[in-house]
């Protein structure tokens, strides 16, 4: 049986079946956050890219831009971390309907600003995960939500920090939010361990 040793051993077929798993969990991320917003939300055809620390920072924007993300750990059947980006677009969409605000900077927010983040960030990564679980026939526990906001390459760094020993490649999933007409900027970031990654492509036939 194959055994892959990092993210970057992933051949087309198992980056194409994480890109239909993906599909469907972001696309019950979409409808999560459509109920919760009481707004329609489209999502387009998600991508599914294996990169590095440099390439995931240049694909979400710029190092140094500020940006607010909610980090939730996988344990159980897979261990790992669940990351969602809110760059400033999306966090004034998801405020305004919550609660009627809209900000220049994420250093305006107050804390309750951060806490209706948090918790949308951990809706979209509920759903996601669930529906993800559910087809890849794996269960998955996640943890209590936290929130942090920070400039982006500073965010990055806390995956590649835990488990930088495991992988030099992070899974980034590309899909846009779509709302009045809008694509919202946010980015995804699954990672399990690498342990947990074979189990995945194992359940999924793929291994």
């Amino acid at each position: 049986m194959k055994r892959i040793k990092s993210y970057g051993d992933m051949n087309l077929l198992e980056l194409d079946v994480m890109k239909e798993i993906s599909s469907i969990g972001t696309s019950h991320a979409a409808t999560a956050l459509s109920k919760l917003l009481q707004k329609e939300i489209r999502i387009s055809i998600p991508s599914v890219s294996i990169l590095g620390y440099e390439e995931t920072v240049e694909r979400l924007g710029s190092i140094e831009e500020l940006v607010a993300a909610t980090l939730v750990r996988m344990k159980r059947d897979v261990n790992g971390l669940m990351l969602f980006i809110f760059k400033m677009d999306l966090a004034n969409a998801v405020l305004e309907k919550l609660i009627g605000k809209t900000y220049e900077s994420f250093e305006e927010m107050d804390e309750m600003d951060y806490s209706a983040m948090e918790e949308v960030g951990n809706i979209i990564i509920c759903s996601y995960v669930n529906a993800f679980a559910q087809l890849a026939g794996v269960e998955i526990d996640l943890s209590v939500p936290s929130s942090t906001v920070n400039m982006l390459g500073g965010i990055i760094t806390v995956p590649m920090a835990e488990y930088g020993y495991d992988t030099d490649k992070l899974m980034y999933i590309n899909a846009e939010f779509i709302m009045d007409g809008r694509v919202l900027s946010d980015g995804l970031l699954m990672i399990p361990d690498i342990e947990s990654l074979n189990h995945i492509l194992e359940k999924l036939g793929v291994s």
